[in-house]
C-alpha cells in the first residue's frame, strides 16, 4: 500500500460540500504515542500514520463558528460554539491519511446528539468555555456536565512562516475516519504560529483510554488563528477518490 503524501492543501478537492464552517482559534497539543497502543484504540480496517516511526496524540480546542449545511445560510446559535477533541491519526487501505477522534465535547446538545446518531461521531455534551486575554487563550470543559474539569491555557507567539515535517504532519488532515467511512474536508494552508502551555489540567485524554500519556509536556504546541472548512460527502474508507 502506498500512502498518500503530506501536502499544505488538499489532495482531493471537495466538489460540492455538505457542511461548511470557520474553525476559530485553535489551539493543538501534542504527545508522542506508541504505535502499538493507538492502533489498540483504532477500527481493525485502519493503521496509525507514522512519522520517523513514531504517531502522535492530539489534544485540540476551537471554536466552529457560521456552520453551513448544503450551501444554507449559517445555522444561528447551534451552528457555532466551542469544541475540544482527543484524536489520532490514521491511514486507510487506500493510503488516505485522516484522523480518528476518540472523543468530541461540546456544549451544543443537539448537534452533538445529530453527529453522534448519525455519523458515530464520539460527540459528548459538556460545560464548556473559552477565553482570551492578550495573547492567552483559556479552554475549560467539564465533560458530561460532571466535576471533572479539563483545563488548558497557551500563550500565543510568532508566527510559523515554514512549517516543518512535524507541523504539517499533525495539521495536514485532509479526511477523517469512521465507521468504514471517509469524510474529506478542505481548506486553505494552516497559518500556524509558536504556542507555549502555561497550565494543563488533563481529564479528556485519560478518559479517552491513555492514562498517563499527557502527563509529560506536550512535544508541540501550536495556535492558529484559524482556517474555512469546507467538507464533503463520505465515501467508502476502502475507496480511493480523486
Amino acid at each position: 500500500m502506498t500512502v498518500e503524501p503530506v501536502t499544505p492543501v488538499a489532495p482531493r478537492p471537495v466538489r460540492r460540500a455538505v457542511m461548511a464552517q470557520w474553525w476559530r482559534g485553535v489551539s493543538l497539543l501534542h504527545w508522542p504515542l506508541q504505535p502499538a497502543v493507538a492502533a489498540s484504540l483504532m477500527p481493525a480496517t485502519l493503521r496509525p500514520d507514522l512519522l520517523d516511526g513514531v504517531t502522535y496524540l492530539g489534544v485540540v480546542a476551537l471554536r466552529m463558528e457560521r456552520t453551513r449545511l448544503f450551501g444554507s445560510p449559517p445555522v444561528p446559535y447551534l451552528g457555532s460554539f466551542p469544541q475540544i477533541n482527543v484524536r489520532l491519526y490514521s491511514v486507510d487501505a487506500s493510503g488516505r491519511r485522516g484522523v480518528v477522534f476518540l472523543s468530541l465535547d461540546s456544549p451544543r446538545l443537539l448537534p452533538s446528539m445529530f453527529a453522534r446518531t448519525t455519523l458515530g461521531l464520539p460527540y459528548r455534551w459538556s460545560r464548556m468555555s473559552t477565553t482570551s486575554d492578550g495573547d492567552q487563550r483559556r479552554y475549560a470543559c467539564r465533560p458530561g456536565g460532571t466535576d471533572r474539569l479539563s483545563r488548558m491555557t497557551v500563550e500565543v507567539g510568532d508566527p510559523i512562516p515554514e512549517p516543518g515535517r512535524l507541523e504539517h504532519f499533525l495539521t495536514a488532515r485532509w479526511g477523517l475516519h469512521l465507521r468504514g467511512l471517509y469524510l474529506p474536508n478542505e481548506h486553505r494552508p494552516w497559518p500556524l504560529r509558536q504556542a507555549r502551555l502555561l497550565a494543563w489540567d488533563d481529564v479528556l485524554v485519560s478518559a479517552a483510554g491513555l492514562p498517563g500519556v499527557a502527563d509529560e509536556p506536550p512535544v508541540s504546541v501550536l495556535y492558529s488563528p484559524g482556517v474555512y472548512t469546507r467538507l464533503g460527502a463520505p465515501v467508502s474508507a476502502a475507496v480511493r477518490t480523486g
